[in-house]
């Protein structure tokens, strides 16, 4: 076995035993900031329709917060950004000018199901107008928190200082790394896989909803780190 396929392994058994210790998968849709929720961590989503040449299922988006020093994002506030609206105007619907994974979904599905109201310009465009276009965006915002919504997701608590040296920007942009390489030739998307038809080459190229760190090198140390924050959750 080549060595970038043991570390593609090793990190499905990290990811595994953190499922395990969560006591399962968790689902946005079902989830609020009620629930309790680490200050910082690294989440891992995966999609139940794509599954690896071995058991189990693919990771389709990595992600984290607070790289900077001054940032003051927190774990549940970065996943609600990715959920969407519950309440209040527009329920349901989301705002994908503060969500990257929101804006690749949402461009994604304009581009496999049509888009008769010209709106992926504006849709990709995150400097443009909120509401641009409007009840054609909020349809697209619906369908967008639909799919997030339902795919299952773990979190690993990481609370070390923010900025982008620390330990959750490592696990990310190594994890995002081995994935979109070992993971493009082991795990393939499936063919009927929504990033597909994603505009962005990285996230068609790579099988993720990721784009930054996507075909770089990789530490394997990275393992260890997250393994060893694994073994604390």
């Amino acid at each position: 076995m080549a060595r970038a396929e043991e570390d593609l392994e090793a990190l499905y058994d990290a990811l595994s035993e953190l499922r395990e210790r969560l006591g399962g998968f968790r689902y946005l849709r079902e989830c609020d900031g009620r629930m309790e929720w680490p200050a910082r961590g690294v989440y891992f989503f995966f999609d139940e329709r794509e599954l690896r040449s071995s058991p189990g299922l693919r990771v389709v988006r990595v992600g984290t917060h607070a790289l900077r020093v001054s940032d003051r994002t927190t774990l549940w506030g970065r996943l609600s950004n990715h959920r969407g609206h519950i309440g209040g105007h527009r329920p349901g619907g989301g705002n994908h000018r503060g969500s990257v994974f929101r804006r690749h979904v949402g461009a994604a599905l304009l581009v496999r199901d049509g888009d008769p109201a010209g709106l992926l310009p504006y849709w990709k465009d995150p400097t443009a107008p909120k509401g641009a276009i409007g009840e054609s965006e909020y349809a697209v915002e619906l369908s967008v928190s639909g799919y997030i919504g339902g795919l299952p997701f773990v979190w690993v608590p990481v609370l070390d200082t923010p900025g982008p040296s620390s330990d959750r920007g490592a696990i990310e942009s190594n994890s995002i790394a081995l994935l979109s390489t070992a993971g493009r030739s082991i795990d393939p998307a499936g063919e009927e896989w929504l990033g597909r038809s994603a505009p962005s080459e990285a996230v068609r190229r790579s099988g993720l909803w990721n784009v930054r760190h996507v075909g770089e090198p990789y530490d394997p140390a990275f393992i260890a780190t997250l393994r060893g924050y694994v073994e604390q959750t």
